[in-house]
């Protein structure tokens, strides 16, 4: 179960007001620095954080990234990335002195009370499907309905620092600008560098690599196939798919007949149980040895999600997907959706995981429902995606030394 949710989380930022006073009075003393970055993100040494770090530590700017442990302080160091701990005086000064501050998932990645007056960069962390930010009652969610309120002003006031948040097209623009309560130039279809990995060299050679990972990883799969399962976090309650001891023994029949490995990769704020199905067949892919799953897709020959923003990364690929949504009217009426679930499922969800199984054997016996669900991912990455020429991060690039180029005239 998750040790965080929104409603904790909301109450904890208000009794930070205090902080979030000092840190302001703070940036309006302190000089940023005209060159200096500061990257930060949730995950780690990963995601577009670390697609945008390599531009521009390449084109010269003065780099530094925020790690939260001893595992995330070893990873920078392995990638040459200079590094301070999150949480500290020196983390308050380095983001109080960035020019330009970059996140993946909220102001949190660096340090949320020395932000004010940077170019924030918001790359987040996938194209919604479920609702976020505004759009979201989850996101302003509090013990005393009397606060919400205050909790939507302060947010909102929040994300108006963010200076520049990419989209991946003009639908996801839209969905962006929304929840983010962004003007139209703040939110540039440039792609999203995330995935900039999934349109770079060969399609063999993004297989092969990606393969190769995976078994460093979770050890020899002897040249079977690869299946992804990810279920979404859901606020610190208990994932509703996690299978009885009959779905597990379906499971490992699909995976045996068809010659295939499940990796199972439970979100990190709301894993579920999947303990009793670990073994040869079934390996976990947590986000404890991977900390971004998004260049291991090419290996993959399915995936199995609910909501998450997978499904629109695996599209670039394309991998064929099965979706499994046993809460589906509840998390529909709770969070809700941009457009309808339909439209990306194809209305064929499974219920539960026996379900789930008998879709993914068609899936994987190589066949026309195989080709009718590569037809359909292909048709999501065509209505989601404007570019697909591995130079998105690039265009982000260029457009953060545009705002700065401003700011000096």
């Amino acid at each position: 179960m998750a040790s965080f949710s929104f409603g904790a989380g909301n109450v904890a930022k208000l009794v930070r007001i205090p902080l979030y006073v000092f840190g302001r009075l703070a940036t309006m003393i302190v000089p940023r620095s005209s060159r200096e970055w500061v990257f930060g993100s949730a995950v780690g040494i990963a995601d577009g954080a670390l697609a945008l770090w390599r531009v521009a530590a390449a084109a010269g700017e003065q780099t530094v990234w925020l790690v939260a442990d001893d595992e995330q302080a070893r990873a920078a160091a392995t990638a040459g990335i200079p590094a301070v701990r999150k949480g500290s005086a020196r983390a308050f000064w380095r983001t109080a002195r960035a020019r330009v501050v970059v996140v993946t998932h909220g102001f949190g990645d660096v340090d949320r009370y020395a932000t004010t007056g940077a170019v924030v960069v918001q790359l987040w962390h996938g194209i919604p499907l479920k609702r976020i930010g505004l759009d979201s009652p989850a996101t302003v969610r509090a013990p005393l309905v009397i606060l919400r309120p205050l909790i939507a002003a302060l947010y909102r006031r929040t994300q108006r620092q963010i200076r520049l948040i990419p989209a991946a097209s003009h639908l996801v623009r839209g969905r962006l600008e929304s929840a983010f309560a962004l003007p139209d130039p703040s939110v540039p279809v440039t792609g999203e560098p995330r995935v900039d990995v999934l349109s770079t060299g060969s399609a063999a050679e993004r297989h092969d690599a990606a393969r190769a990972e995976i078994e460093r990883v979770v050890g020899p799969v002897d040249g079977r196939a690869l299946v992804l399962y990810a279920p979404t976090w859901r606020d610190g309650a208990p994932d509703p798919a996690v299978p009885d001891a009959a779905q597990w023994q379906r499971i490992v029949e699909v995976l045996e007949e068809r010659d295939a490995v499940l990796l199972i990769r439970s979100h990190p704020l709301g894993a579920g149980d999947y303990a009793a199905g670990v073994g040869d067949r079934i390996r976990l892919l947590g986000s404890d040895l991977v900390a971004d799953v998004t260049p291991l897709l090419p290996a993959l020959r399915a995936l199995v999600t609910d909501y998450s923003s997978l499904i629109f990364d695996a599209s670039l690929v394309p991998v064929p997907a099965v979706f499994l949504a046993p809460d589906l009217e509840s998390y529909e009426a709770e969070r809700g959706f941009y457009g309808r679930y339909a439209d990306v499922s194809g209305g064929e969800h499974a219920r539960d995981w026996a379900q789930a199984a008998d879709q993914l054997a068609a899936v994987l016996a190589d066949g026309a429902e195989r080709d009718r669900r590569l037809e359909r991912a292909r048709a999501l990455d065509a209505r989601v995606h404007a570019f697909r020429d591995g130079r998105n991060t690039e265009r982000v690039y260029v457009r953060i030394r545009d705002i700065l180029e401003g700011q000096r005239r």
